[in-house]
């Protein structure tokens, strides 16, 4: 058996492609081209915890192997596919910031072609290669879905209309270019349902939260750590503003509710579907990839909570909500497959929170020396 594991160089490609390592014996093949890194560095921001070089990251690990090379070019695509023949693609690249992809058109562009184009060279690249039984999971967002005022399913809704009903794919309700591009995925995963004979998981994956698994730690090798505004979401923003010692600022009332899931719980998940396989050969399964919705509110007072434990002055202050947003909005998710997949939820907010301050305070100089990151509008195109 081979996986082929995409965007191993991650922050959750990286804890997946250690884990694959330790509990498999089949071969994994990890493809990055690194831009990511790149990126960060284009908006003047490192990742918190100090990532080794690509070439010695990967070497230290006996069964990964690494295929450096651009998903978004066809004909390497192809050639990865016939010379590898997975068994497994679990595809966890892409460009992954809203607020780069909003930056200005062209960044949109690039966004869109660069996602759109992976997934599509996949799909393709399985059928022509005649890969029929290579069970094709991607990773994309439960961004997706907007904010709507009902309970998320993990799948389609079921409509009744006029004396008819059918079940319907959820409307892509996407905020921003980047959120679009899991959208499209979707939608070329749907069509490439119905013309090729490959079984596919889609796992929507919510708000990540976490820096260390057990991997991470026994072989010494952290994953990577944004906290800038392009790049970290709010939890990494807020740690890193508690260990820099800025307030934790939180828009109007802060009770509208973001999905989120532990590293811990994301990283397990995705190896189990891959050790467990597809849940059916016909159709593509959905996974909600969240353990439960959070206030912001609820997280900057559990981060300060937790920051007294490292001695942190973590203050939460409220400033008017600049965002035409519901600030009650409730944000519902079934996640009962999710939940069955990971065998129950592994690490709390708590205990996910006082990994990612106990990792960060260790690197308190280095956030500090980049804390103007944390503000938008810090990259601009002179």
């Amino acid at each position: 058996m081979t996986v082929l594991l995409t965007g191993a160089d991650g922050y959750l490609g990286w804890p997946t492609a250690l884990r694959l390592a330790d509990r498999l014996d089949e071969r994994i093949v990890c493809v990055d081209n690194f831009a990511r890194r790149e990126w960060v560095a284009e908006s003047g921001s490192v990742s918190a915890t100090r990532v080794e070089d690509p070439a010695e990251r990967f070497e230290s690990v006996e069964n990964l192997s690494l295929v450096e090379g651009d998903l978004a070019d066809r004909d390497f695509v192809l050639q990865l596919l016939e010379t590898h023949e997975p068994d497994t693609v679990l595809h966890a690249a892409a460009q992954p910031s809203a607020p780069y992809s909003s930056i200005n058109g062209e960044r949109a562009l690039y966004t869109q072609r660069n996602n759109v184009s992976m997934n599509l060279n996949l799909l393709h690249g399985l059928a022509e290669c005649g890969l029929s039984d290579t069970h094709f999971i991607e990773t994309t967002t439960t961004g997706i879905y907007g904010a709507p005022h009902f309970p998320i399913p993990e799948g389609g809704l079921e409509v009744e209309r006029k004396g008819g009903s059918d079940e319907v794919p959820f409307p892509a309700m996407g905020g921003s270019w980047y959120h679009q591009t899991k959208s499209f995925d979707a939608a070329n995963m749907r069509l490439a349902e119905s013309q090729f004979d490959f079984p596919m998981s889609e796992v929507r994956t919510a708000i990540v939260y976490g820096t260390e698994t057990a991997e991470t730690r026994a072989h010494d090798s952290p994953t990577r750590f944004d906290f800038d505004y392009y790049f970290g979401t709010v939890v990494n923003r807020f740690c890193a503003q508690a260990v820099a010692g800025y307030p934790l600022t939180v828009y109007g009332k802060g009770e509208q509710r973001k999905p989120m899931v532990s590293l811990e719980d994301a990283v397990e998940s995705l190896v189990r579907l891959v050790e467990e396989g597809p849940e059916a050969d016909d159709e593509i399964t959905i996974y909600n990839q969240v353990t439960r919705p959070v206030a912001i509110v609820e997280l900057a007072e559990t981060i300060a909570e937790v920051g007294d434990e490292f001695g942190l002055d973590a203050a939460v202050e409220h400033y008017e909500n600049p965002r035409d947003e519901d600030e009650e909005h409730k944000m519902e998710m079934e996640n009962e497959r999710f939940l069955e997949l990971v065998g129950g939820q592994r690490q709390t907010l708590e205990e996910g929170i006082r990994d990612v301050l106990a990792t960060l305070v260790e690197e308190q100089d280095r956030i500090a020396a980049h804390e103007d990151r944390f503000l938008p509008g810090v990259l601009t195109d002179e």
